[in-house]
Order: C-alpha cells, then structure tokens, then sequence
C-alpha cells in the first residue's frame, strides 16, 4: 500500500533545510561576534570634543560624559583608556565604573561604554591658562583614538562663537574669546579703558557694525593670545598665536585710542592674515573706517595694518615686527598717517626678507593676470620707515588716480622712489632708536629725528605715544624726545 505524505508532513520537509541553514547563519554571526578583533579595527566618540561649558565662578568641579563606540561585528580589547596632555592634570576620568585610566577593556561588537569626566579647577588661581586642554586617548590594537577636552581655567567672561549686539564691556574680569566673535551690523561694541582681551589660538574679532576701544595712556587696553603659560615660550609672546581684528566692508566709524594689539595675524577664519584687516569701504559716509591713535601693534606674523580700498587715519602709532609688512594697502583706499613708526626687523620669530615693511598700491592682484584698481590717497607725515631690509617702502602704481605723499619722513630706502612721492625726506643712516632689538623705538640724544617733523599734519599732534608733549617743532615718529 502506497503511503502518500500529508500537507503538514509537506511543509515540515520543506522547512527543515530552512532552519538549519537559519541556525547556522546565527551561530556564525555569534561565533563571529565572540571572536575577538585582534588587529585593525576603529574606535569612534559620539562627540568631537568634550567641552565643559560651565563658567566658573568659584572653586569646584564640572562632570559630563562622551559615549565611546565599538562599531566593528567583533568584540575588541581596548588596551588603555587614559588622559593625556599639558592640563591634564585637572582632569579626572571614570570608564565604566573604572576610577582613572583603565587598561585592558573588552567592548563587544557593535556596543559603546560611558566615559566620565570630571574637571577641578581653582578659577581665581592666576597661574592656570584661560582655557585649559587635553586629550582622553583610547588605544586599540596599537592605534590611538583622541577626544579633545576643553574647560575654562580662569574666572573671566567667556565670548564663545557669539554674535554681539550693543553692548559696554566690564574691567572686572577678562574677556576671552574662543571660536571667534563677531560686532553685528548697526551694533556698536564699547571696550574701555583697562579691559582685557585674550584670543583663544582659532578666533578672530569680526567688526560688521561699530568696535570704540577706549583706553586711556594709565589704562590701555590689551588684546592678545590666551595662552598664559608663557613658561612654554620661554617667556615671550609668538607671532601668530591668534587672528587679528577684521573690519568688515559694512563697518564704519570705529575707533582705537591707547590699546596694544599683539603675538597675532594668523589666517585663522578667511581672508588675509593681518593684526588689523580692513575691508573695503562700502558705507559712503566720509567717515573714515577706523581712527587708531596712540596704539601699538606689534609681533604679528602676517600684515601689521592691511587696507584694501579702506579709509584709515591714525597718529602716535607704532606697528611693529610684522612678517609680511607693517603697512599695506591693496586696491587704493585713503590713509592718513601722521608721527607713526612701521619698523619691522626679521627675527627667529618673525622673516622679513621679501615684503617691505611699508607699501603702498593702487591695484589688488587677483591672478597672475588679472587685477582690480582704484584711487589711491596715502599721506605719510613724520612717519619712520624702517627695518633689516635695504629697502623699506614699496610704491606701485597701475590705476590713473595715485596721489602718495612722504612728507618729513625718515625712509631706509636704497633705491630711489618716485619724487613726486617723497617730501623733504630726513637723510639719516641711523634713526638712533634706543634699543631696537628689545623694541625700544624712543630716541637717543643726537638723533637726526629731533625737531626734524613739520606741524603741517592732519589734525594736530599735541602729545607722542607716552603722552609727553610736542613743542614747537615735533621729533619724527611716535615718540618725542
């Protein structure tokens, strides 16, 4: 007798190789999955960086927490997890209920761990930097996978990557600027005298509306780096440790009075590396852009003061040690300087063998072909024009509006400059600064730069950048004798 399969007996049968086939493919992947990723392999944070954004205001701490990932279909062996860097001693880590750096961690497939860290820190301890940095590492399979760690080390006001609207800054603390901060269209930021200003290494000050800095000869204002560990310098501010002032072309009537703006000019942001960086004048009002007296601009590793189509007037200012030029303006503009000092000598810090410390040019190069020009009005008046190279000033023109004047100006210059550029210039070999290595500009006794101005400035000078008075026929340059 012939026995005939039922439907369910069917079915059965079919299924059956399914099932098997369905358990090996499980138990392949759990096998796979207990292995363990013995080389290559990638570790992955759920944040770029762990910022602790607490301002502090008294002594304590701050805990917060990044999630570290294992994104590989096998398990791995992390073989340490720790913290590294110049602060890190004011960190505290805990790995998954592990106290400080742990080592010899398993993450299975496709799982993550809590990273906790704590930051201590004493805000009114001096000796601690603005902004204190280091790096959680987690290593695997001999590759270190870094997470950056970023806290406030010092009781201050902190501009994090703002957009600021009318305002008056305090002098009770510092300011400190990280990711850059930006004066918003129409709006007008007030800095008076003895505030403090401390970049951080990536920002720059963008001025879109109105920037008044008004500091006074007891009391300037200081804007600089925030790195405070000057022990790791040698005890010297370096060129370049943050952006500069950027004076956008909707910016207008700004002011600097008594301020010193330093170790800066780096191309952090866009645009060109300058201290002071201005756009072209697009406003129209017949006010100049920006008003800089009795300011020091010093230790800048691009461009000291860069103008491109701007309109700036300055008296009493020294721009000094400035890798690409002290003074440049770009694509014409109108500048009137008088009693200024562009000085620039190459250092290890500073290369000065290429760029005049002072040039003045009517034309923007835009390629190797092309470029853009416009009227240029530059006057010069007891201005010092000097440095290491045998020229000091660069006069180029290629538009048909070029109006430069040199007016009793002492000028290193070998090679001659166009006559209708230079006005009863001071023949001197040596200005006889008093110390020119360690920045000391003032004037010897018998220096050919006494009484050698004339009072026939923009508006009057009345006092140097000391604050000591001008009597009668003014010495040359920022500084009177």
């Amino acid at each position: 007798m012939t026995v005939t399969s039922t439907p369910v007996t069917y079915i059965k049968r079919l299924l059956l190789p399914i099932v098997l086939l369905a358990s090996f493919a499980i138990g392949s992947v759990s096998c796979k999955k207990d292995k363990l990723l013995t080389s290559g392999g990638a570790l992955t944070y759920s944040l770029d960086t762990l910022s602790f954004d607490t301002v502090f205001t008294a002594s304590g701490s701050f805990t917060t927490q990044v999630k570290l990932y294992n994104p590989q279909n096998q398990k791995v062996n992390i073989s340490s997890i720790r913290l590294e860097g110049p602060n890190a001693s004011f960190f505290h880590i805990n790995v998954n209920g592990i106290s400080g750096n742990a080592t010899n961690i398993e993450l299975a497939a496709k799982d993550s761990m809590y990273i906790f860290a704590t930051v201590n820190i004493d805000p009114n301890n001096v000796n601690n930097p603005f902004v204190v940095n280091a790096s959680v590492v987690a290593t695997l399979n001999g590759k270190d996978y870094t997470l950056p760690l970023m806290a406030y080390g010092l009781n201050a006001y902190y501009i994090v990557d703002s957009v600021l609207q009318t305002q008056i800054w305090k002098t009770d603390k510092p300011y400190v600027v990280i990711h850059s901060a930006e004066v918003d269209t129409a709006q007008t930021l007030t800095i008076p005298a003895g505030c403090r200003i401390y970049m951080n290494a990536d920002s720059r000050l963008y001025v879109a509306g109105t920037l008044k800095v008004n500091g006074t000869k007891q009391d300037s204002v200081i804007f600089q780096g925030d790195r405070l560990d000057r022990n790791y310098f040698g005890n010297v501010g370096y060129p370049g440790e943050w952006g500069g002032i950027l004076f956008l072309q909707t910016s207008t009537n700004n002011s600097i009075n008594y301020a010193v703006i330093k170790n800066c000019g780096s191309s952090t942001g866009f645009g060109y590396p300058a201290a002071i960086y201005m756009q072209p004048d697009t406003i129209n009002d017949n006010l100049p852009q920006l008003v800089m007296t009795n300011t020091i601009v010093e230790n800048s590793i691009g461009f000291g003061i860069l103008g491109i189509a701007s309109t700036i007037v300055a008296q009493n200012c020294l721009i000094n040690a400035c890798g690409a030029g002290s003074l440049a303006t770009y694509q014409g503009g109108t500048y009137l300087f008088d009693n200024c000092d562009f000085i620039t000598y190459g250092s290890n810090k500073i290369s000065h063998i290429d760029n005049p410390t002072v040039q003045l040019i009517d034309f923007l190069q835009v390629d190797d072909i092309h470029y853009i020009t416009s009227p240029l009005k530059a006057v010069l008046t007891n201005c010092v024009i000097w440095g290491s190279l045998d020229n000091e000033c660069g006069v180029q023109k290629r538009g048909d509006n070029f109006d430069v004047t040199l007016v009793n100006c002492a000028i290193k210059q070998k090679d001659a400059i166009n006559d209708a550029v230079v006005k009863n210039r001071v023949n001197t070999d040596n200005p006889g600064f008093v110390d020119d290595v360690n920045w000391n500009f003032r004037l010897q006794d018998g220096s050919s730069l006494i009484d050698a101005g004339t009072t026939d400035t923009f508006t009057p000078v009345t006092t140097d950048l000391d604050g000591k008075p001008r009597t009668g026929k003014p010495d040359i340059g920022c500084y009177e004798r």
